[in-house]
């Protein structure tokens, strides 16, 4: 036996003694984990520095932590540290699934899991019921190696009941609070997610998006959010909203964690037949392979400015501080290499504003939805079978907090007596396709023949949302100090104020998650914007506490 092979075998003995990562002590960090990211997570991993269920031990105490305060998580997963300590033991034994192994995330609660835990869109009209199978995006993720952590509050059904709630608001948990701001709005319906994924409770987290649901929650939460093209990502046993707008994404606090989860989670899947629309046929773009920092290098930018100038009738009645902020961050994307081309409005966004064939759309299809979705329960003990059972439901449940909170919005979709099955559906649908094809962003991306439109984030989802395009909202700046405080309509939460975070959203073509992720990832690098912004509440429980 020569020298060079006794040195080796000496050198396995001490890291057998040791322990796995003690030999490696030098090399140890505990990265913070309100900002850590997935190459420092699987690094620490790699190194043995700490384990999957360190992992779940510390987010589980900062869930605990946080949940007094701004209350973003429904439920923990009663089995995440098993499954943990499972999927040490694989990394241990030389196997690991991919890039997520051993990786707790969040789930929204429309999201089903085939579990112990709920599925109940924040209501009591489903706790107790049973689902057939997980989610498919749910299941994509626990083959990839990723913990599925618990699931994340939301607006109640998706913000689709009332028209004086709250955003973040369900009866079983109750309100969510954003971190930027005392009592702060954390916009919906993807409230818990963005909250979560922005304080680190959780490696990253999944939202839906029918219209804002992903994009307005990120924004509002200092977070990446992408809200893919409907059909790259499978809505199979997830609460449905509409059938023609819904979409799952990832939520992450950073550009590259986001495209990692979302090259899990996209795919074709039998059960949802929009996935078929697919172009990539079982070879998908590689997401991580776009974050390049030349990503907005000759990339052909287009500005609507007649949206712009819809934004104080939409959404801040100040609306100063968000255009004076959009205007640096056309600065920035200029200054990166892109050209930026004026004037590329939405031809009918006035039209647009006046219309309601966009929710007559959204009606119908929860109309079919609810009814579809509660048919394939393996338990439901409530006996509902459609929007009308849920009505009757929540208006006699004391916990709903009706009438405080209204079924207007479901009442008016009852009242409309449309599905999507009707006769007169078609042509309305097509008919408000309009507004985001030829009349809005399509119609623009032509014309001018752009890479991306961008907008601030809060104006950015509507148009998509008709036609199923992607966004990616990017953390870029936030209310000045001297910004006026604007309450939302209720008068429960502070939709504007000093500190509160403001996004940038790069909008394309159906199926340019590819590129979107480029330039959105260029635009991250080149501003660094995240880390500048401070916070009211932060949870102190770190890896480090919970180690050994």
């Amino acid at each position: 036996m020569g020298l060079t092979t006794l040195l080796y075998l000496y050198a396995l003995c001490v890291s057998f003694l040791l322990g796995p990562g003690l030999g490696a002590a030098s090399e140890c960090t505990f990265p913070p984990l309100i900002d850590a990211t997935q190459s420092e997570l699987q690094t620490g991993l790699r190194l043995g520095c700490f384990t999957s269920a360190d992992l779940v031990r510390a987010y589980i105490a900062r869930i605990h932590e946080i949940n007094s305060k701004l209350n973003p998580v429904l439920e923990v997963n009663p089995e995440a540290m098993e499954i943990a300590e499972q999927l040490d033991l694989e990394r241990q034994q030389g196997t690991t699934r991919g890039p997520l192994h051993g990786l707790p995330i969040l789930v929204k609660d429309l999201i089903a899991t085939d579990d112990r835990m709920e599925t109940t869109a924040g209501s009591y009209a489903l706790v107790g019921t049973k689902v057939p199978a997980d989610a498919t995006v749910v299941a994509n993720l626990r083959k990839s190696g990723a913990i599925i952590l618990g699931k994340t509050s939301l607006s109640e059904w998706a913000n689709t009941r009332s028209t004086n709630s709250s955003n973040g608001w369900n009866a079983v948990g109750g309100q969510t609070y954003a971190a930027y701001y005392e009592e702060q709005d954390p916009s919906g319906s993807s409230s818990g997610s963005a909250v979560s994924a922005d304080l680190g409770l959780a490696f990253a987290a999944l939202g839906t998006e029918t219209v804002g649901s992903i994009i307005l929650p990120a924004e509002k939460s200092n977070i990446v959010g992408i809200k893919p093209t409907v059909g790259l990502t499978s809505r199979y046993m997830v609460v449905p909203v509409s059938e023609h707008l819904d979409t799952i994404g990832p939520m992450a606090r950073t550009v590259r964690d986001a495209a990692l989860v979302l090259q899990v989670i996209a795919g074709q899947d039998a059960s949802d037949n929009y996935t078929s629309s697919s172009p990539f046929q079982g070879a998908l773009p590689k997401y991580i392979a776009a974050c390049d920092m030349r990503g907005l290098h000759g990339k052909r930018i287009g500005i609507p400015r007649n949206v712009l100038s819809a934004l104080p009738r939409r959404y801040y009645r100040s609306a100063g501080p968000v255009l004076s902020s959009f205007e640096r961050a056309v600065g920035s994307i200029r200054n990166a290499g892109a050209i930026i081309v004026e004037d590329a409005n939405f031809t009918a966004y006035e039209s647009y504003l006046q219309t309601q064939l966009p929710q007559l759309v959204i009606a119908a299809d929860m109309l079919s939805g609810f009814s579809a979705y509660l048919a394939g329960l393996t338990s439901n003990h409530n006996k509902l079978r459609g929007l009308e059972d849920i009505r009757n439901y929540t208006r006699n449940s004391a916990e709903e907090d009706y009438p405080s909170r209204n079924t207007e919005l479901w009442d008016l979709a009852i009242a409309a007596g449309l599905n999507n099955s009707s006769p007169t559906f078609w042509p309305i649908y097509q008919q408000s396709l309009f507004f985001g094809e030829e009349g809005g962003l399509l119609g623009a991306l032509s014309r001018h023949n752009l890479d991306a439109v961008v907008l601030p984030s809060s104006l950015a989802s509507d148009i998509p949302g008709i036609i199923g395009t992607p966004i990616i909202t990017v953390p870029f700046d936030s209310f000045p100090a001297n910004a006026s405080v604007e309450y939302n309509g209720r008068g429960d939460l502070v939709d504007a104020a000093p500190g509160i975070p403001l996004g940038i959203s790069f909008l394309g073509p159906k199926w340019s998650e590819e590129s979107l992720i480029a330039m959105a990832y260029a635009f991250e690098q080149r501003t660094a914007a995240r880390g500048r912004l401070q916070r009211v509440v932060e949870p102190l429980v770190e890896l480090e506490d919970v180690v050994g």
